[in-house]
């Protein structure tokens, strides 16, 4: 059984900050890449952040320099920090497990909006 478990959405306002979590069993944790995809209303699913299991990330361009990705291994957990948030950023956050075989998260909802 694999899963994905996220936490940490819900409603901010413009400038402020979320800090998502998703914690993983079923899989070799240290082994996967683990990202963050985001999907707002009438968009494609797009990528937000990932960190290769060697600890390499790439951000969105709209993203870098607000948001952080990061990972405790030892947690089997991936983090998303989301600072300077902006209205634009609403919407549904899923977490990407990509190694052997790929799996998503259930998503999670944040809204920015004042």
């Amino acid at each position: 059984q694999v899963q994905l478990v996220e936490s940490g959405g819900g409603l901010v306002q413009p400038g402020g900050s979320l800090r998502l979590s998703c914690a993983a069993s079923g899989i070799i944790f240290s082994a996967y890449a683990m990202g963050w995809y985001r999907q707002g209303p009438g968009k494609q699913r797009e990528l937000v952040a990932r960190m290769s299991s060697g600890g390499v990330t790439n951000y969105a361009d709209s993203v870098k320099g607000r948001f952080t990705i990061s990972r405790d291994n030892a947690k089997n957990t991936v983090y998303l920090q989301m600072n300077s948030l902006k209205p634009e950023d609403t919407s549904v956050y899923y977490c990407y497990a990509d190694g052997r075989f790929s799996y998503w998260g259930q998503g999670t909802q944040v809204t920015v909006s004042s």
